[in-house]
Parts: C-alpha cells; structure tokens; sequence
C-alpha cells in the first residue's frame, strides 16, 4: 500500500489512531435530504480511524425532530460497541439504514451515546464546513471524504485485507 501525498492544509488517514480517537470539532456538519434540513451542528463529534475518513456523529438536540425510525439489524465495532441503526423519514421518503448511532457505547466513548451519524451516500447532501463530502467506497464504512483527507482508504478496491 502506498500512501497518498499530503497537500497543505490536509492530513493522512494513516495517521488516524487504532484504537480511533473522537474529539467534539467545530466545523459545521450539514445532512438533507430532499428539502429537508436532518441536522445543523458544530459540536459534531470527529471519530478518526487508521485508513479511515472521518466519521461525525451529530448530537440528538442538533437532529430535525421525526426525521429518524429505528431499522432492522444492527452491527458491532470493537472499539465503540453495539450500533443502532436508522431509516430516515421525510416527507413520504424513506432512506434505509441512513444512519447509525451508539445508544450504550463501550467505555472511552461515551460521549458517542445517542449522537447519530449518516452515511452521507444515503443522504443527499453531507457538508463539511460548506463542502459536499464523498463517501467512503464498500456501503458499510461510512467515513466521509472531504479535500483536506487524503488515503488511500479503506472500502477502495484492494483494501480487503487491510
């Protein structure tokens, strides 16, 4: 694997912590979908991984009331526990598994409890800052690429067995 060059002003995935860090960030994290506005922070909290574009998990009080239903299934991560996963609903429209929370996050990260994060390819728009993010390639990694990360990150082709 070969890392990609570091421009001014970005950082490398590979230099993300194992196990991941996540700190509250003041950047602006923005998620619609259709004409609707799901959340307007910035006390996101940035969970950054090794190999992985940063995650942000929006506090509850900063979500659009009744824009989240509890969904079928669920995952489990080594380092924060049991994920809760969500549909969005808005305006007739549902998004399957758009989001994702820790209702009883393992201990280190607490500060995740019930904050929500969204894939932002299920969603129609996911801003950084004002920037449209990309989202991580695989479907079930849901970091969201912005122009100061840079990779090559997990999902991408080849990366299995990382």
């Amino acid at each position: 694997m070969r890392r990609d060059p570091i421009g001014p002003g970005q950082e490398s995935v590979w230099d993300y912590p194992r196990p991941p860090s996540a700190e509250v960030t003041p950047r602006r994290i923005v998620v619609e979908v259709g004409d609707r506005l799901l959340a307007d922070t910035v006390r996101a909290v940035r969970v950054c991984e090794t190999s992985h574009p940063p995650v942000y998990y929006v506090p509850r009080e900063d979500l659009a009331d009744g824009v989240l239903e509890r969904a079928p299934g669920g995952s489990w991560c080594e380092w924060k526990g049991a994920a809760t996963y969500w549909d969005v609903v808005v305006d007739g429209r549902r998004v399957p598994q758009a989001a994702w929370s820790y209702e009883d996050p393992s201990p280190g990260f607490e500060h995740l409890r019930g904050a929500v994060a969204f894939y932002p390819g299920k969603v129609d728009r996911a801003l950084v800052d004002g920037e449209p993010a990309r989202p991580q390639a695989g479907g079930f990694y849901g970091g969201w690429i912005t122009g100061d990360v840079v990779g090559p990150f997990k999902g991408e082709s080849g990366t299995l067995g990382w």
